[in-house]
């Protein structure tokens, strides 16, 4: 039966229930729904925009659980309706449809499972499911099939198609390239590996798992002793491994881009948990490039070019929506997006039409694990396969294989089952049981994979490549009655993982999971005799019976004839007198401009381990050229990472643009201090291409030659990548958009010192000096440029590295600067060239200008300013030692100029003058985020961050104690002893700010205990023997139907976990702080003020989207436990959270504010709060309750601006918090 509850708003709620319901749990949904009405009528008239029926929700299976929390028995499903007024409102309709009423059926599906089919003619079952099998697999399934004597059934030849498409088993890369006649030595797989083999360096893996490790430094493991039970944290020494991956995932992200770029950057997590016997996630990048949007109606390089009549979405949408996906997973599975890039791209010479219509969206990252479990084990016959996460349903059933052909060549019918489902908590929970098994002593997992393409059967299959063995289709949890055999084992719903363990460890495992609320199901045994079978017990079933070397024994090898392209682009023309009007436009387009629309919606803080993410100066600007993590809390050790691509020079010149793509990333990653120098660096190479069309697979070639040989001759290596080679386009007027050849160039390494990484933004040192050093020992040149891109040219000529051995040397001079404190400011030049770094350089600190002077460097200033060969500028003071150091180094340099104080970059060349306004020319570079910004946020929040935006300056006023020694507060850092002062984290499914909460207490002097909601509902928590609580940030149930309401069903709907919260707040010997969605739950329970009827509760920002920002906050007078002594103070801290705002009484006697916002009006005040409230304190300052986060701002790496003079600080300001909370606690015990 399904019940409505509705709410005075537009939304409906629809219940389904096994049963009918009780009244008491009737009223248990109407204050889960924040008092929306029982409708009791069977059915609702009107017109209702909702979910599709064949799919659950991630949105209802959040809800339903949220349900069980509380007690409820019964419910099946829950989703939300939005009343509209006619059949034609607006929707997505990949997601969403319209319903003429509401009923009884809304949910019903009248789809009986398909049988199992035997195959009669294979070749016209492929052409009819869209497998993509060629003449020689199917004729090869033929011979299975005459060896088995029998026909294969469905789910054997679906199987195949996905486990052997090129988008599984890379057919290309492995395949025999004949090229102008010739045959090529070696495969594109072969020159990658060549890398690795010659340049071995610091390989620990390569090319055999999930991820590629290099060797990391020895480092300290935070975790709780047992994870079974609730339990204090302890520190352990650990040998670290560095993982490396990056993942694409372009065709689902074309088709419905907000899930395909979610699960993109999902299945990137998965593949770095998926690393050796298990490896830990611990930041993501992200890159979108797309054709045109078209802002403002189209700009003057965008007009060029016809608007084609899209398939799915608008490069906007694309852009917007995409963008949205990445950021929520990683917001609420909690890893930070650190780094990335953006660019928009189309150029048509003649009949052939290039543009990103098939888009790319990447997803990279970093992680880490232990160096003893880097390696698999072998499976014996008896090992147990274990699926952990949640339900299969009807998708990705084109998968691998539609993802392996042109976008528009299948119907959509196939092509809509791309369409993902992303359940970022889902993915949390799982990975919080994994990590329990990484952090024991001894890891009982054998091997794990990750389900993506192919799903269980490419999953299961790996795991059981060398042993053979029966999956049991039953055990698998099925969200979709309708599914058959064959889509069980095949589809690729998201967030799930394969694990295999031996039997007697099931159950530590299986402990781990229950207490995670984590789903896991033991689902297959390894046998021994090399058969993979899928059996369905409950049916009497075999759907699938094949040996395992009939999966990985056969791919007939792929042979690719082409012959080289002559391209023959003309040489660039161009106007020097419009130097003004090509510098407006270069800082508009979207590669070049501010990516501000990007890093405002996107958790940048979370971990506590964030050292340089995106932003960087006075004015929080996203500038930064390279990402930094730290690999635990006090070493100061940490891994970088930097991204690099050149499609439109690729283009003129393929070896070129390669060269240029790994120069990119190389000077990203050197403004990070690295270990090993140039040496430690790795690389991730990942292709986009639209191959087995005349002229690419020659491109190609060539590309992945430069990268093998630019690579060798710079002594460093290729472990991983991936390959995504059919990116093209069909329209169906016939119409074919080729999306120009692409590599994307990830470069990861270990980091000596995360607190000496240098940043673009200037420092105000009068007198110094701005030297530019070239990388490349080439003539500058402009094709292939961003400024040739906004004149509609491609040019003849693009900048490439004629000697690698001065690159790398060049590349230790700047090194050895940095280890030496001798770079006050350094930028890459890249896109917009060498006048936007020099601009960049300026827009982040306030009153400094440049004085520069390039007729040194020849007589063509448009040339000199706009080329993008490889090179960089460094800001050093007037000393001599920067230029001593380069000198010694043999590396050439130009002195550009010298820092000023007026508010210009004067330029002179050898045929004009320039006095650029900084601040205008700022403006303009902000202007495409503003216009994307107001297709994601109300236009009045987008306009007031535009008028904002350079006003709100960060401004420090640190608290009189504060000295930034651990030795004031007592500290002893390296502490493994129990201190006896006890505190707890208590975190609910979903939250991710937990190990950096308990980091901050345990760091103060408290012994922390590590406690899941599940410890309090089942009894074995109480919180007796605790004095302080904190509650910890995140996306407690995702937010489902309000900040931390599912949180505070379980704590209000369970009488244990009740009486125990009741009990603590009862004692006088207590203290509780809650952070962002523990501020959320302090709020939602009533905490602060338990005598207030009507407490208040959080509510959405104003800006109706997530922020995230690192700003300022003031401390009032107050009482407050943690806060008093802060009285006056105005600090950075970091925000992160879609609900944070404080709407409060005007009698302002009911609370008592804790923290205020300093910018009184948004972005400074990120929510619209009342009294820009940032935090209320209880009327005796024992309970906080505070959305900025602290704990995530606790030492000075994770402030991205943090003050100069101070830059020896051992701690932030924050930790007299935590030291405050401490020394109350202490004097309640004596």
């Amino acid at each position: 039966m399904i019940l409505f509850f509705r709410k005075p708003s537009a939304t409906t709620y629809a219940v389904e229930a096994a049963h009918s319901l009780a009244q008491e749990d009737i009223q248990k949904l109407i204050w889960l729904f924040s008092g929306a009405s029982f409708d009791s009528s069977p059915a609702l008239s009107g017109y209702f925009i909702g979910p599709r029926k064949e799919m659950v929700s991630p949105w209802s299976t959040n809800a339903v659980e949220i349900t069980q929390t509380m007690g409820i028995q019964g419910i099946i499903r829950i989703e939300e309706f939005i009343q509209t007024g006619d059949n034609d409102a607006s929707h997505d309709p990949m997601l969403q449809r319209i319903y003429n009423g509401l009923d009884q059926e809304i949910f019903a599906i009248h789809h009986q499972p398909e049988p199992i089919i035997e195959i009669d003619d294979l070749a016209a079952y492929s052409t009819k499911e869209g497998l993509a099998l060629s003449e020689e697999e199917i004729d090869y399934l033929n011979e299975i099939s005459k060896q088995l004597g029998r026909k294969l059934t469905d789910s054997e030849v679906f199987g195949f198609s996905q486990v052997n498409s090129e988008h599984c088993r890379h057919k290309i890369f492995n395949g025999t390239f004949i090229i102008d006649d010739k045959e090529m030595p070696e495969t594109l797989f072969q020159l990658i590996k060549k890398t690795s083999k010659e340049n071995p360096n610091y390989i620990v893996s390569a090319y055999s798992d999930n991820v590629a490790f290099i060797k990391g430094p020895k480092i300290e493991q935070f975790a709780p002793g047992r994870q079974d039970i609730p339990d204090y944290f302890q520190v352990d020494d650990i040998d670290a491994v560095i993982s490396l991956k990056a993942e694409t995932h372009n065709f689902p992200t074309t088709v419905e881009p907000f899930n395909g770029a979610a699960t993109g950057s999902g299945g990137e997590i998965r593949d770095r948990l998926a690393g050796g016997k298990g490896s830990l996630p611990l930041a993501g990048t992200a890159v979108y490039i797309t054709s045109y949007p078209r802002l403002e109606n189209g700009r003057s390089w965008e007009n060029k070019f016809e608007e084609r009549n899209w398939l799915y979405q608008t490069p906007a949408q694309i852009l917007i929506k995409a963008s949205d996906g990445a950021s929520d997973f990683g917001n609420k599975f909690g890893q930070p997006l650190i780094g990335g890039s953006v660019l928009t791209f189309e150029h048509f010479d003649g009949d052939k039409k290039y543009g990103f219509d098939k888009v790319i969206m990447m997803a990279g990252g970093v992680g880490y694990g232990k160096e003893k479990d880097s390696k698999k084990e072998k499976l014996k016959a008896g090992d147990k396969i274990v699926m952990m996460g949640g339900d299969n349903y009807r998708i990705g059933m084109g998968g691998g294989a539609v993802s392996s052909v042109a976008t528009g060549e299948y119907g959509n019918a196939i092509e809509l089952n791309a369409i993902q489902r992303s359940n970022p908590e889902m993915q949390k929970r799982v990975m919080n049981a994994i990590r329990a098994m990484v952090e024991m002593k001894e890891n009982p997992i054998i091997s794990i994979h990750d389900h993506g393409a192919g799903g269980h059967l490419n999953c299961f299959s790996e795991l059981l490549e060398d042993t053979g063995g029966t999956i049991e289709i039953n055990e698998l949890p099925v969200g979709d009655p309708t599914l058959s055999d064959k889509e069980i084992i095949s589809n690729e719903s998201q967030e799930r993982m394969g694990i295999a363990i031996s039997e007697k460890n099931i159950e530590i495992l299986k402990q781990v999971s229950a207490r995670e609320r984590a789903p896991m199901y033991v689902v297959g045994t390894a046998s021994g005799d090399n058969k993979l079978k899928f059996v369905n017990n409950e049916k009497k079933t075999l759907p699938f019976d094949l040996m395992v070397i009939h999966l990985f024994g056969s791919s007939p090898k792929t042979i690719l004839t082409d012959q080289t392209p002559a391209t023959n682009y003309p040489a660039l023309s161009y106007d020097a007198s419009l130097f003004s009007e090509y510098l407006n436009a270069v800082l508009q387009l979207e590669s070049v401009a501010c990516k501000d629309w990007l890093t405002n919606k996107v958790d940048r803080c979370v971990t506590g381990r964030v050292a340089t993410q995106q932003t960087c100066g006075v004015i929080q600007l996203p500038l930064n050229n390279v990402s930094v993590m730290a690999l635990d809390f006090l070493s100061n050790k940490g891994v970088a990472t930097g991204i690099g691509h050149a499609p439109s020079a690729s283009l003129v010149n393929a070896a070129a643009g390669s060269q240029l793509a790994i120069a990119e990333a190389l000077t990203n990653i050197v403004w990070a201090p690295l270990s090993r120098g140039l040496k430690g660096v790795s690389l991730s190479a990942n292709w986009m291409w639209p191959a087995k069309n005349k002229g690419e697979d020659a491109r190609l070639y060539q590309a992945v030659a430069s990268v093998s040989s630019f690579s060798l001759a710079l002594g460093i290596n290729v472990p991983t990548g991936k390959d995504s080679l059919s990116m093209t386009q069909k329209y169906p007027n016939g119409d074919v958009v080729y999306s120009p050849g692409t590599v994307i160039i990830s470069a990861v390494a270990e980091v000596e010192d995360i607190r000496k990484t240098v940043s673009p933004a200037l420092q105000n040192i009068e007198g110094s000096k701005i030297l530019y050093i070239d990388f490349s020992k080439t003539a500058l040149v402009l094709g292939g440029s961003s400024f040739a891109q906004v004149i509609n040219q491609l040019g003849n000529q693009v900048p490439g590295v004629s000697d690698p051995k001065y690159f790398a040397q060049s590349f230790e001079a700047i090194q050895q600067l940095i280890k030496q404190k001798l770079i006050l400011a350094g930028h890459d030049i890249s896109a917009g060239g060498m006048i936007t770094a020099l601009l960049e350089m300026c827009f982040p600190t306030p009153d400094v200008g440049l004085d520069i002077n390039i007729k040194a460097l020849g007589n063509d200033p448009i040339n000199i300013l706009f080329s993008e060969n490889p090179g960089v500028l460094i800001q050093v003071s007037n000393d001599g030692k920067a230029e001593e150091e380069l000198a010694k180094h043999g590396i050439a340099y130009a002195i550009l100029g010298t820092l000023t104080t007026q508010r210009f970059l004067s330029l002179q060349t050898q045929i004009d003058s320039h006095q650029l306004d900084i601040d205008a020319l700022r403006d303009t570079w902000f202007k495409t985020s503003f216009l994307m910004d107001q297709m994601q946020r109300p236009k009045a929040h987008a306009e007031q961050r535009k008028k904002n935006y350079a006003n709100q300056e960060l401004v420090y006023k640190i608290q009189p104690r504060f000295d930034g020694k651990f030795s004031s507060y007592n500290i002893d850092p390296k502490r493994r002893k129990p201190s006896g002062i006890k505190a707890a984290i208590i975190r609910e499914k979903g939250v991710n700010g937990d190990r950096e909460m308990a980091y901050s207490l345990y760091l103060a002097g408290f012994d922390v205990k590590d406690v899941h909601m599940t410890d309090l509902v089942s009894g074995r928590e109480d919180l007796s023997d605790v004095n302080m609580i904190a509650f910890v940030g995140g996306f407690s149930n995702s937010d489902v139907l309000g900040s931390a309401k599912g949180w505070a069903g379980a704590f209000l709907y369970n009488p244990k976990a009740k009486a125990s919260l009741d009990n603590f707040y009862a004692r006088k010997d207590t203290l509780s702080l809650g952070v962002c969605n523990g501020c959320q739950l302090m709020m939602e329970l009533g905490l602060v003020y338990p005598e207030w009827k009507d407490h208040p509760k959080m509510h959405h920002n104003g800006s109706m989207k997530y922020e995230s920002n690192f700003i300022n906050i003031t401390i009032p007078k107050t009482n407050s436990v943690m806060l008093k002594s802060f009285e006056g103070a105005r600090l950075g801290v970091w925000v992160a959270h879609g609900e944070g705002r404080f709407q409060l009484p005007a009698d302002q006697s009911k609370f008592q504010i804790a923290a205020t916002y300093s910018h009184p009006v948004y972005p400074g005040n990120p929510n619209d709060s009342d009294f820009s409230a940032a935090a209320l304190a209880s009327h005796d300052g024992r309970h906080l309750a505070i959305m900025p986060h602290i704990e995530r701002s606790l030492f000075p790496w994770n402030w991205p601006y943090y003050p100069t003079h101070r830059k020896e600080d051992q701690v932030s300001p924050w930790i007299e918090a935590f030291t405050n909370a401490l020394d109350w606690v202490k004097g309640k015990q004596q």
